[in-house]
């Protein structure tokens, strides 16, 4: 790593970000360009404001650098970072860096955002808490933003199967936003990581939160919308997903509900329409490792094998949707989700619109 006071320093310019950076660096290094005077650095690019937060940054690095020395499970991780996940290097804004309080081996694992009302409803709550339980059980990391509501059930859903998840947030890592949240807050950096692109010390604005949500979208492989009013933040997050080429996914509601009324404004756009995990992971398997799928067989001596003739004896000639096989097969829709997963690898069966059909060959009579 380049020298980690440069790097601090470098945290503290506003709107300076990885492809601003990277415009710079073929003309002068990271330590160049922090021992550079303000007319080297207008010259090189950065505005009048921008040298001036560089000139004047040593104060908040050495801030920074005593709240990493704090505990050894804070942790800077700059762009430069072979760590450094790769899905986030891909959006337009990527950060320059991430401060963490955690495990930072779980940003390289596959990750869903969910996102969703500060005000949810019960059911909204509760589905929340149940897509991310059985996500989480599959081997997704969770992702979102510790707000109240939704964010909140996202994080402790994952908790609840002993899964990982993580906690991007819109303020530095000194602080817990929503103070009520300080308890689920130490439960994540248990079993994930919190994380933010912001100095340690800086307080929260309300500006910081919008901006934070290209993070958690850009982090992850698909954002779960599960209720958002018609000019909800969480719409912001969508149409971030949207913006990167990532899948978005919405769950409706009655049309005489206010929370639901955005998840259908997202639908009518494209996202998709979303009942199950089962519509989540078929939409986003051609993306996925075979390790996700080895991974949480592993985890789960109790999935159905390859060669279990019970599940394949309920797929039929015609597409079965996955819900439809679950039933038949009293099993969970997780569990039959990952074994469909394997019987395809193995050729016993086929993915088609609709769900599943048994492929009739020598081995599958």
């Amino acid at each position: 790593m380049d020298d980690l006071n440069c790097w601090l320093r470098l945290m503290a310019v506003p709107g300076l970000d990885v492809s601003k950076l990277a415009a710079l660096s073929p003309a002068i290094s990271i330590a160049e360009l922090c021992q550079a005077s303000t007319f080297q650095l207008q010259q090189l690019g950065l505005s009048g404001a921008q040298s001036l937060h560089l000139q004047q940054s040593q104060k908040k690095a050495d801030a920074a650098l005593r709240w990493l020395e704090a505990s050894p499970n804070h942790w800077f991780m700059p762009y430069t970072d072979p760590r450094y996940p790769p899905l986030l290097n891909q959006i337009k804004h990527p950060p320059l860096g991430l401060f963490g309080h955690g495990d930072p081996t779980v940003l390289s694992k596959p990750q869903i955002a969910i996102v969703g009302s500060r005000r949810p409803t019960p059911a909204g709550r509760q589905l929340a808490l149940e897509f991310a339980a059985e996500l989480a059980a599959l081997g997704f990391v969770i992702t979102s933003g510790l707000a109240r509501g939704i964010d909140g059930a996202a994080h402790q859903g994952a908790l609840r199967v002993q899964g990982q998840t993580i906690a991007v947030m819109g303020h530095g890592l000194c602080f817990v936003y929503p103070p009520q949240h300080q308890g689920l807050h130490q439960q994540i950096v248990g079993n994930g990581a919190v994380l933010s692109e912001f100095l340690p010390q800086q307080h929260a604005k309300p500006e910081f939160f919008p901006i934070r949500n290209r993070i958690v979208v850009g982090l992850s492989l698909g954002t779960l919308v599960v209720e958002a009013a018609e000019k909800s933040g969480s719409l912001i997050s969508a149409h971030y997903a949207a913006d990167y080429n990532r899948e978005v996914f919405a769950i409706p509601g009655s049309i005489r509900n206010p929370q639901a009324a955005g998840c259908h404004e997202l639908i009518q756009h494209g996202a998709k329409l979303t009942r199950s995990v089962a519509d989540i992971v078929e939409e986003l398997a051609p993306q996925l490792v075979a390790d996700l799928i080895r991974s949480s067989v592993e985890k789960n001596s109790c999935l159905p094998h390859l060669s279990d003739d019970g599940l394949l004896a309920n797929v039929g000639d015609e597409a079965t949707a996955i819900d439809l096989i679950a039933d038949r097969a009293a099993m969970p829709v997780a569990d039959v989700t990952i074994a469909l997963q394997q019987l395809e690898l193995s050729g016993a069966v086929a993915a088609v619109p609709g769900g599943y059909i048994r492929v009739r060959g020598p081995s599958h009579v």
